[in-house]
């Protein structure tokens, strides 16, 4: 199929009297790796949810994988997968336990074990979910989100809380992912995570996308205009050094 995997045309919602959305719109290209931006209360949460079917727009139009979100929810929700921020997985569940569990949800049989060695938690297998580390309960969400194959997978500040071993492991498991023909749209509040996994990036603001371009674009835009920093940025910073003193391996025990 040829054209955008997700389209956004004119949405808009209102929570009463407050603007969560003001007319927002954008396209995601198959097989890239998209970021939504913006200060807290700015519209990301709200346009990602109708995107996944769980909230319905007052106005306008988004189209995720072929459907129309508004006329067939269920049916969006058969085609993305949905990595949260914060995800309560049931106790005493052993982590493959927890991937067929999801398996079942979505009425297919899958390879826990293929799944769980996708996201480097192979050896968690027969862990309980809640003795895993912040950065392999991560990971065992995005393989909960890959069980039905998703054509886009969606990720909820992936790497909020994570030390920077796990955070840059998870860097490259998403860059994984896209490689296997995976659309990837994720929020974030890192602007390196941004610039560093993205191909483009929509920054909204007050329910409106103010800018939306290659993150390197963007950064030629703002100089073009004339931006200086009276502080040169250094080629390193703090978490190179630190990953250079530490290493780059995840210490998941």
């Amino acid at each position: 199929m040829s054209g955008p995997i997700v389209s956004v045309r004119d949405l808009r919602k209102s929570y009463g009297a407050i603007e969560a959305l003001a007319g927002v719109s954008f396209d995601v290209a198959r097989g890239e790796i998209f970021a939504l931006l913006g200060p807290n209360g700015a519209g990301k949460t709200t346009t990602v949810e109708i995107l996944e079917g769980l909230r319905t727009a007052d106005a306008g139009s988004a189209v995720v994988a072929g459907i129309d979100v508004r006329r067939d929810p269920s049916g969006v929700k058969e085609r993305i997968g949905v990595q949260l921020q914060s995800s309560a997985f049931p106790e005493n569940f052993l982590a493959r336990e927890i991937v067929q569990l999801f398996g079942v949800f979505y009425g297919r049989r899958v390879d826990a074990m293929e799944l769980l060695r996708s996201v480097g938690l192979e050896e968690k297998a027969g862990q309980r979910s809640e003795k895993l580390s912040g950065g392999q309960r991560q990971r065992l969400s995005i393989a909960v989100a890959m069980v039905n194959e998703p054509q886009v997978l969606f990720l909820d500040e992936p790497t909020t809380g994570l030390d920077p071993q796990a955070r840059r492991n998870l860097w490259d498991l998403v860059r994984g992912i896209r490689a296997r023909g995976t659309t990837v749209l994720l929020t974030t509040h890192y602007m390196d995570e941004a610039e560093a996994l993205c191909d483009r990036v929509a920054i909204v603001d007050r329910g409106r996308v103010v800018a939306l371009d290659a993150p390197r674009a963007l950064v030629d835009g703002l100089l073009a205009r004339g931006f200086t920093k009276t502080v040169v940025q250094q080629q390193a910073d703090l978490e190179d050094v630190f990953l250079d003193l530490t290493g780059h391996a995840l210490r998941d025990d």
